[in-house]
């Protein structure tokens, strides 16, 4: 029973790590003239856009985390059967195991997609934010 909620706790605490992007990571600026009230709106708009752009990353960074820490508990359970010669000791000694390495590799994957979803949403609000012609760095203010 320590076991399962042991494999419980890793595994939430594993969920918990991954997130959705809360916001962009670069700095825009409205253009000479735009009243600041204006940007704002703007931004409120820009950043739904990017999050409806998003939506489905952040849950697949989290799908990705938990099946490889549930797939490599089954694969050390079953490991530790047979170094433990079956005994439940062997098993769940290599569940145990087998969750902390899942545990660690669906976090590093985890962060890789976080770090791919945060980047689309970056892009999606620097997309949107220029057409509404704000200046956007590395990008010529739009003419309007």
């Amino acid at each position: 029973m320590k076991r399962l909620i042991l494999s419980a706790t890793l595994i939430a605490s594993l969920a918990a790590c991954v997130s959705a992007p809360t916001g962009p990571t670069i700095a825009v600026m409205p253009r000479e003239g735009k009243p600041f009230e204006v940007f704002q709106q703007e931004d409120q708009q820009c950043r739904g856009f990017a999050s409806d752009a998003v939506k489905d990353a952040g849950n697949a960074a989290l799908k990705d985390g938990v099946t490889s820490a549930a797939v490599a508990a089954a694969l050390g359970a079953a490991a530790g059967a047979m170094i433990g010669g079956g005994s439940h000791a062997g098993v769940g000694t290599g569940a145990g195991v087998g969750l902390l390495g899942g545990s660690a590799i669906g976090a590093m994957n985890a962060s890789g997609k976080e770090n791919q979803a945060q980047t689309q949403y970056n892009i999606a609000y620097q997309q949107c934010m220029y057409a509404k012609g704000n200046q956007v760095p590395s990008y010529a203010t739009p003419r309007r």
